[in-house]
């Protein structure tokens, strides 16, 4: 599917007028997305996902994707940019908005159906009351996160399986992937990440993440601008995992310092050299010989060639300049 990478931009989506969902500002808003700035993120995007779907083979013909809508500024980003390369993919294919209605208390249920009656988008509200669930199960003040997850892909695999979806879309982005890679080295000893594309835990299903191209902040700026119904996504009382808001902080404070980090940590992710790590399961050094074809050769005595940079050069100064 490489016709939404490349599509001509589709025509700017009409303003939302549903009383449900109109935002407080109704001319303000409009005015807004319609301007150059916020025309050229709706693009970036949209481009973004098109090239994910494209690299990753996620969607084709005759396809039924089901959207995991939660409420998020992330979940309603991945809706609008699928629906809009819908109606102009060289494929057919079938969307169906998802919500799982857990029970929480504060819960605004009547928000996402009026939403999405508002866009005009197939959908399916599931009511399952995992948090009663959940509150039983775990202790106060330990993190439900965990069994909490466990039951809602239960639910979102059988629901799926009952609507003859082929495709389950997720809204995690590039900075999900990124922060599960640095979890996964830093406090599990594993070279893993979020992939784009997975088959689901029982087999039945393809997973898929459109969003796997598109950063956090520009997710946020879009989010923002369509003034979407966001729903906060701590009513269970559930806190932030500590480990993850670490590793959070920490590349958000590389992307200050270090302008251009986080890009080419999101590009070696898809530049793996298996011959150059050392795990057995990936490149047979067992039997490895001179014969062995390579990647990228021997650089067994060479430095690494890196971007100079003028923190590279102050942290050499330190081991090259005499007291």
């Amino acid at each position: 599917m490489n016709a939404p990478a490349t599509a001509a931009e589709a025509a700017p989506p009409p303003p939302d007028t549903s009383p449900a969902v109109a935002a407080p500002h109704p001319a303000a808003a409009v005015e807004t997305r319609f301007s150059n700035t916020f025309l050229r993120l709706k693009k970036k995007l949209e481009r973004g996902v098109g090239k994910a779907i494209a690299d990753f083979n996620m969607i084709g013909e005759g396809d039924t994707v089901m959207v995991c809508v939660s409420g998020g500024k992330d979940s309603f980003t991945l809706l609008s940019c699928l629906m809009a390369l819908r109606e102009r993919a060289p494929v057919n294919f079938r969307i169906v908005a998802m919500n799982l209605d857990q029970k929480q208390p504060g819960f605004p249920a009547d928000v996402l159906p009026a939403y999405f009656e508002s866009i005009g988008i197939e959908y399916r509200i599931v009511t399952e009351d995992t948090y009663s669930i959940v509150k039983d199960k775990i202790p106060e003040g330990k993190t439900t996160c965990s069994l909490c997850s466990r039951l809602r892909r239960g639910i979102i695999y059988r629901v799926a399986k009952e609507i003859g979806a082929t495709r389950i879309a997720l809204g995690h982005h590039r900075d999900d992937m990124i922060e599960t890679l640095f979890l996964n080295m830093f406090f599990g000893g594993k070279l893993k990440s979020m992939p784009p594309k997975l088959v689901s835990d029982n087999g039945e299903h393809v997973v898929i993440r459109p969003l796997a191209y598109c950063t956090e902040n520009d997710i946020a700026r879009f989010a923002r601008t369509m003034d979407f119904p966001i729903i906060p996504c701590n009513l269970c009382g559930s806190q932030e995992n500590a480990q993850r808001k670490q590793i959070k902080n920490m590349l958000q404070g590389w992307a200050r310092e270090f302008p251009g980090r986080i890009e080419s940590i999101a590009t070696a992710m898809s530049q793996v050299v298996p011959s150059h790590l050392a795990d057995n399961a990936l490149f047979d050094f067992r039997n490895l010989t001179r014969d062995t074809p390579v990647a990228e050769g021997d650089i067994a005595f060479d430095r690494p060639e890196l971007p100079l940079q003028n923190h590279v050069i102050s942290i050499v100064s330190e081991f090259t300049d005499e007291d």
